[in-house]
């Protein structure tokens, strides 16, 4: 708390010397001796404001010794990048080196695991580098009870550095072995107190079962409060400082809520988080993956603590120092295989937090594929929480060590006899509402199974319209479905038959996937659908070349992206709409007829999906830029055959036409060939009244012979007559 008289002369007077903490204060003022000068590093300005925090003017920044406290949180998979580890120690021994008063090096927990080491040297080259680094103290996150609570005891047996944790308690009331509540470092006439803090979310991001090994997590608030207290009343400590492994929110509540902590490092959420106060503590925390790290600047005097300054260096920028220790480590630890190619891929593969929490990816894909290569299962789910790495696989080879980077945890493939009602309620229980911290996200990556994902606040129901291998779910059906022995364990999954269980890494089965495809493509599937508002039945009309579809939507419906509108089907099968307008609350869509018909018939539903502006959703807190609109495309049985008959009877009109047409010609004709035949009849006459001339005829000379003659062209003209009719 940023008191501007808060009283410490009587904690420094009977301030006691722990040989412990002297022991470390020597060895730290060792390796500062060895390190290089101070690095010009890039300050951040991230979301939450500029590069500075505010400054407490209750305490002059010349009074008393300059304090600077260093801080990192959540390297996990970066730890197998011999780069990144070499620069993020390099980097923390550089800001060390420029200081101006003591330093103190403290971590912000998950980092032993998950990284592409993982399989092969679980916890050991992550602690031999945090060896190197020197840190004061480390809090344990979920991550590094990746390997169960036995291993914390081993892991920190080898760490030259205290694990803390102050609000996990075992049945006896004593700690994980491995970890203690606090610590104190007295270094330069500067005596900190750090203790180490987890909320009860840790159950649920973690493979171990905190009851069944006799573990409960108290209430890291009142935890915080009385380990502070206990740091200022009989440690006589100057400085308080919290690890807490629980996100930037609830350390805010920790703040809220004590009066004894001066400064907050925090991680689990991986957000850069500058340096800023609240309630007169101090919270930082340096996004993850060794991309950050934060610094805070304090004045402590005999009157009190100040906050002089804080910010967050980004590491990717700047010329930083390179810890080649670190560097080699890593290195050594890296053997051949992971280097080895895998296969190919025809598009960049997204291993990104991001993109795998919010929606379906093609990596996402590509893994619930190999799943299901590998058990045969009806559908095949991993938690967006096992593909880590925060990195894009680019187009080309596929080592190794992607995979594994990405898919580092040692969990294997588990399959469980579950409904269909049972399947659907997983997915809508595990899918987060819009008012969650990160928006609304369906938290998994899936295969054998396309659903929509509602994310309107308030839905009752967040999965609908779920197709298992292309039909509709059958809710008393029993599937086979394949899952992570991380998520097999959790609360909900653990209640359902186990049918068969793999001890291949989830990891391992991806890369013989991969293999065994040689080079691979992210199937084109949209098997995570968002969906905000579902529009009713709308009116299809059927062209002759288009369709028209007609919706009444929503009043909350603004304006819509009319590039974004396509038509689907429960296979992904694509229709691109001509043409999307919308006027007033009528939604028109433009198809291609004879697409959307074969569509249909090849489809148990056909859907329309585009994006658009909702006046009652917050797309900042959606996590998403615009809504999305849908609602039924399918031409039904009856539409069809009604399209098809008014076709029928528009033919029949045009034939009748015609038909009329025709029978106007045919009298004409009539009329023409009785007048030719009239004529017949007098030409014949004619000629029989020649006949009888000519035989009147005596001598059949001179006009005898004419007679004859004109008989002959008179029945000539006659027949020529009767054929041209």
């Amino acid at each position: 708390m940023w008191d501007s008289q808060r009283s410490t002369q009587s904690r420094r007077a009977h301030r006691r010397s722990v040989s412990l903490t002297v022991a470390l204060a020597l060895a730290a003022l060792v390796l500062l001796a060895t390190v290089p000068g101070a690095a010009a590093g890039t300050a951040v300005t991230g979301p939450q404001g500029g590069t500075f925090a505010e400054v407490d003017d209750s305490v002059e920044p010349t009074d008393g010794t300059n304090v600077t406290i260093i801080q990192y949180n959540d390297i996990q998979t970066a730890m197998s990048d011999n780069e990144s580890v070499g620069r993020l120690v390099g980097a923390i021994n550089d800001r060390r080196a420029a200081s101006d008063g003591p330093a103190f090096v403290v971590g912000g927990g998950d980092e032993v695991s998950p990284s592409s080491l993982s399989a092969v040297s679980e916890w050991r080259v992550p602690v031999e580098v945090l060896n190197v680094m020197d840190p004061d103290a480390e809090v344990i996150g979920n991550h590094d009870l990746d390997y169960g609570f036995e291993a914390v005891s081993n892991f920190s047996e080898q760490s030259e550095f205290p694990w803390l944790l102050a609000n996990v308690r075992a049945e006896d009331g004593g700690n994980v072995p491995g970890t203690q509540n606090y610590t104190t470092v007295e270094r330069g006439g500067v005596k900190i107190g750090i203790l180490g803090l987890v909320d009860d979310a840790i159950k649920g991001k973690t493979a171990v079962d905190f009851e069944e090994n006799g573990y409960e997590v108290t209430d890291w608030s009142k935890a915080g409060r009385q380990v502070a207290t206990t740091l200022r009343e009989e440690e006589n400590v100057d400085v308080v400082v919290a690890l807490t492994h629980t996100g930037v929110p609830e350390s805010k509540e920790i703040a809220n809520n004590t009066e004894n902590i001066d400064v907050i490092v925090t991680g689990d959420d991986e957000i850069l988080y500058e340096p800023q106060v609240t309630s007169g503590t101090v919270i930082v925390e340096a996004g993850g993956v060794a991309s950050h790290i934060g610094e805070v600047n304090l004045s402590v005097t005999e009157g009190g603590v100040g906050f002089n300054s804080g910010r967050l260096y980004s590491l990717e920028s700047g010329q930083w120092s390179t810890n080649e220790t670190a560097d080699s480590i890593v290195q050594e630890g890296r053997s051949e295989d992971l280097s080895q190619v895998a296969g190919e891929t025809t598009e960049p593969l997204d291993s990104r937090f991001s993109s795998n929490y919010a929606d379906d990816t093609g990596w996402g894909r590509i893994i619930g594929d190999a799943f299901l290569a590998e058990t045969g299962a009806d559908v095949a789910m991993t938690n967006a929480g096992g593909i880590r790495g925060d990195f894009v696989i680019d187009e080309g080879e596929i080592t190794y060590d992607d995979v594994y980077t990405s898919l580092p945890f040692g969990n294997t493939l588990v399959t469980k006899e579950m409904t269909g009602r049972q399947i659907v309620e997983y997915l809508s229980m595990t899918a987060t509402p819009p008012d969650a911290n990160f928006g609304a996200q369906a938290e998994l990556q899936v295969s054998g199974i396309t659903y929509e994902l509602v994310d309107r606040p308030n839905a009752e129901q967040r999965a609908t319209d779920v197709y298992i291998q292309g039909e509709p779910i059958e809710m008393d059906e029993t599937y086979e479905v394949t899952v992570n022995s991380y998520m097999a364990g959790g609360e909900y999954l653990s209640q359902f038959e186990t049918v068969d269980r793999t001890l291949k890494l989830y990891g391992t089965a991806t890369v013989e996937y991969i293999e065994q495809q040689g080079t691979v493509t992210p199937p084109a599937e949209d098997r995570i659908r968002r969906a905000t508002r579902s529009v009713g039945a709308g009116e299809i009309s059927l062209g002759n070349e288009t369709a028209t579809l007609e919706y009444e939507v929503p009043d909350a419906v603004e304006s819509i992206n009319d590039s974004s509108f396509v038509l689907m089907n429960e296979t992904s099968a694509r229709l691109g709409v001509d043409q999307a307008e919308l006027s007033g609350n009528t939604l028109t869509l433009t198809v291609d007829r004879s697409a959307l018909v074969s569509l249909s018939q090849a489809s148990d539903t056909v859907q329309f999906y585009g994006t658009y502006d909702d006046s009652e959703v917050d797309s900042v807190r959606n996590g998403y830029e615009q809504s999305r609109l849908n609602g039924q495309a399918m031409v039904s049985e009856a539409t069809l055959l009604e399209a098809e008959l008014s076709a029928a009877r528009n033919e029949i009109d045009e034939l009748r036409s015609e038909l009329s047409d025709r029978e106007e010609e045919i009298s004409e004709l009539e009329s023409q060939l009785g007048t030719r035949e009239q004529r017949i009849s007098e030409l014949e006459s004619q000629l029989e009244s020649a006949n009888s001339s000519s035989e009147d005829s005596s001598d059949g000379s001179g006009p005898g012979f004419t007679s004859v003659v004109a008989a002959v062209a008179l029945v000539a003209f006659a027949f020529v007559a009767r054929r041209r009719a």
